[in-house]
């Protein structure tokens, strides 16, 4: 359920904090009473996907908290409402179109004495994944260039919404396909030696646990494809995996 009651629009903490945003892939990060905002300017075009990470030790173990909705948006941010015992710590994530990506620098949050705790409500019904938005004449910069590759799934064999895995050969009725599975290190799982369906689902069950696996689609004994599929634990989202299809820390 929405909350009806608003001190400060968030849009407005962010034109607060403005003076003392940085430019992606720098971030602030200001702690705001018991709350952690994070926030940048985006000068980006091509952005694609934009992730706040959180860990508790600065080095791995960062864990995505939330997506930012409006990824266009110049100056934008994420609250954080969760409280902690230990200290915690920040980046964010950035993809770009044709799969490049970076990460910002870690922070650990700021003390800021110019706002008090009650004046920041959220209005989000999901209080792990809220969106701040503003907006703000900038000058242009120029970016850096990211330089590292998102893993990028195979058209024919990937993994679905509900982590089962998806096998779509729209000509299987033409062609004579069949499929080799493999764990990650080479170890061969099962075959299905003959595919006349279009679109098939295997329950993840069949792969007995989570993680990265191997394939190999043949039509009539010939190699079509060698690729890898990613499938996550039950009840987590599927999460950033590298070129290679390794999950990102």
């Amino acid at each position: 359920m929405y909350k009806k009651i608003f001190f400060i629009p968030l849009f407005l903490v962010l034109h607060l904090f403005s003076s003392a945003q940085d430019t992606l892939p720098q971030i602030s990060v200001t702690k705001v009473g018991n709350k952690v905002l994070v926030s940048w300017i985006n000068n980006f075009e091509n952005v694609t996907v934009i992730n706040i990470q959180r860990s508790f030790d600065s080095v791995k173990n960062f864990r995505t908290i939330g997506t930012v909705l409006n990824v266009k948006a110049k100056n934008n941010g994420f609250m954080d409402a969760q409280q902690f015992p230990t200290p915690e710590y920040y980046r964010v994530f950035i993809s770009f179109e044709g799969g490049n990506y970076l990460f910002s620098k870690i922070h650990s949050p700021v003390a800021d004495t110019g706002m008090h705790s009650n004046e920041v409500v959220e209005t989000f019904e999901n209080h792990d994944n809220k969106e701040l938005k503003g907006s703000k004449d900038l000058k242009n910069i120029t970016p850096p260039v990211p330089t590292r590759k998102l893993f990028v799934p195979s058209r024919y064999v990937y993994t679905g919404k509900e982590n089962n895995v998806i096998i779509s050969l729209p000509d299987a009725a033409q062609k004579k396909y069949s499929i080799k599975f493999f764990e990650d290190d080479g170890t061969p799982l099962f075959e299905i030696k003959k595919i006349s369906e279009p679109y098939l689902t295997l329950d993840k069950v069949n792969f007995i646990h989570a993680g990265l696996f191997d394939f190999e689609l043949f039509n009539d004994g010939m190699l079509v494809e060698k690729h890898k599929f990613y499938i996550p634990k039950d009840g987590r989202p599927m999460p950033v995996l590298d070129n290679d299809g390794h999950e990102l820390r």
